[in-house]
């Protein structure tokens, strides 16, 4: 396919053919011609069908339709080409909590030809910089609130030339440019599988990587799980928690909604209680967020259950069953679960709220294969725990990074997760790879004794994993959050343990146990078990 790119940058850092995962286009759906640019299908095809009237973005204090968006996408990508002059291919860092200039930026880099490489808005400038340095981006967008770090970062990385903040009345600012710039703007014809958006890989492991996607990955993930699983409709309203610059955001918030021309709500600050409020004030229908985000919220189901809301989904980390059903009791509503990696794009397993089953994640979304293979890589009979493989319309590209041998091999996505699956096909997480601890020749997964210690009553949040021990190998450890009003002292050491016994099977019992006030976690709610490793 004739790329569009005039900067070469990512098309020359792709993984090698031999590396490359296989990419299934099965769905007629899936049918891509030559050339796309995902703007034109996520926002201009509704303009241009007479629907540009909608309402497409919601914030407090903004309503934007997809007219309104749309003119300042071309305003900006106009600021871009013109006066900061970015050629295709180039990258562009984007730095900003959720809203909706965030939204119209990033439109803006599509439309241009441009590559997206959006930020977490709590990164510091050491993580900045190593971000810019891996990209190599050329140009940056990014709110003023957040220009402290972004100024910090650019001293050192005299390869990022044009930088312009935004949210700001300054002479100098984005709005300020916009405003000199004509609204209209012909989009670039990009190749359908030119890169448009660098993921970073969110940190568990403590080395961030960048991942690759094509237009036509952002189209490709619109047109399997949403239709097939989450089953929006145009009227629907979306909110959640998770930033842009996270997949499982960007999926959520921006590319599902804007697919079907339905609304989202952008919150700058998505903590529980502003979601809650949220959900009240503007009407939402549709919630992505954490399982830690709903079990802080089903205190609050008999508001909830008072508003329009009627479907949530949960993933970035495992749903315990517990909180499924604390949900499920608290607002009426089955929780939609998923699994997907920043590496793949979105969701791959998941399944609606008559399929779901406790415990268990679901099955391989339209469009997906999935398997479970032994240490050969050999496919193992049901039920039996074993490493997760997935290949589909999408599939992990790092840009020049040597850990792509790892993630795909023989055309295969390893995820790097522990599953099994059962005879009808349904997948149950048991733990990522490097999670499992093994105690005196047992397998023990952390996340089934966390939600063992989560169903205790005293118990809000915690981590577990393994700590090296000369007699058995590894011990189980759990770091413990205490609800307000309990004690972290020996009796409530005791009292857990005896209440996992009591749970699960006896050996899997935490034998040491830590009491914290907080869980370190990634920008995006993920738990980073690494950080409690190295503790």
């Amino acid at each position: 396919m004739p790329s569009a790119h005039i900067d070469t940058f990512a098309r020359d850092r792709l993984p090698p053919p031999q590396l490359m995962p296989e990419f299934l286009f099965e769905l007629p759906e899936l049918k891509f011609q030559s050339q796309l640019n995902c703007a034109h299908e996520l926002l201009d095809r509704h303009v241009a069908e007479g629907h540009g009237d909608r309402v497409c973005i919601r914030a407090p204090g903004v309503t934007w339709t997809y007219r309104e968006l749309q003119d300042k996408a071309e305003r900006i990508a106009n600021v871009l080409v013109r006066d900061l002059g970015l050629v295709p291919g180039n990258r562009v860092l984007l730095r900003a909590p959720n809203n909706p200039m965030l939204a119209a930026c990033w439109f803006a880099v599509m439309k241009a030809g441009g590559i997206a490489v959006a930020t977490m808005p709590l990164l510091r400038a050491k993580e900045l910089k190593t971000v810019l340095d891996i990209a190599q981006c050329s140009h940056a967008l990014c709110d003023a609130a957040l220009a402290g770090e972004l100024e910090q970062a650019a001293r050192a990385c005299p390869q990022l030339r044009q930088v312009r903040y935004f949210n700001s009345a300054e002479p100098h600012g984005l709005e300020q440019a916009m405003k000199r710039q004509p609204s209209g703007f012909r989009n670039v014809d990009t190749a359908a599988d030119d890169t448009c958006l660098l993921g970073f890989t969110s940190g568990t492991t403590g080395v961030p990587k960048a991942t690759m996607h094509f237009h036509r990955d952002l189209i490709a993930v619109c047109r399997c799980w949403p239709p097939h699983v989450l089953r929006a409709r145009p009227d629907d309203v979306f909110i959640g928690s998770p930033p842009l610059a996270f997949t499982f955001g960007l999926g959520g918030l921006l590319l599902f909604p804007l697919s079907i021309g339905a609304s989202t709500v952008l919150l700058e600050k998505a903590t529980p209680p502003q979601l809650l409020e949220g959900v009240r004030d503007f009407g939402a229908t549709v919630l992505f967020t954490a399982p830690t985000s709903y079990r802080a919220l089903a205190p609050h189901g008999a508001l909830l259950r008072g508003t329009r809301l009627r479907k949530c989904v949960s993933a970035g980390e495992a749903l315990p069953a517990a909180t499924r059903t604390l949900w499920r009791e608290a607002t009426g509503i089955e929780i939609i679960d998923g699994i997907g990696t920043t590496e793949l794009l979105h969701i791959f397993i998941s399944a609606d709220e008559v399929q779901a089953r406790p415990g268990y994640t679901g099955v391989a979304v339209p469009g997906y294969r999935a398997e479970i293979v032994d240490d050969d890589d050999q496919p193992v009979p049901p039920g039996t725990v074993g490493r997760l493989r997935v290949k589909g319309p999408t599939g992990c590209r790092y840009l020049a990074d040597e850990r792509q041998a790892s993630y795909v091999r023989d055309g295969w996505n390893y995820t790097g997760d522990a599953y099994e699956m059962d005879a009808e096909g349904y997948f149950r997480f048991h733990a990522r790879t490097d999670d499992m601890i093994i105690s005196a020749g047992y397998n023990i997964a952390a996340p089934e004794v966390e939600e063992a210690l989560l169903q205790h009553p005293a118990v809000a949040e915690c981590g577990v994993i393994g700590v090296p021990d000369a007699e058995r190998g590894q011990l189980v450890k759990a770091f413990i959050v205490l609800r307000p009003g309990h004690l972290g002292d020996a009796a409530m050491v005791k009292a857990l343990q005896d209440f996992v016994k009591q749970a699960i099977a006896p050996y899997k019992y935490p034998r040491a146990m830590e009491f914290l006030d907080a869980l370190p976690r990634t920008a995006t709610g993920k738990l980073q078990r690494f950080r409690l490793k190295a503790d």
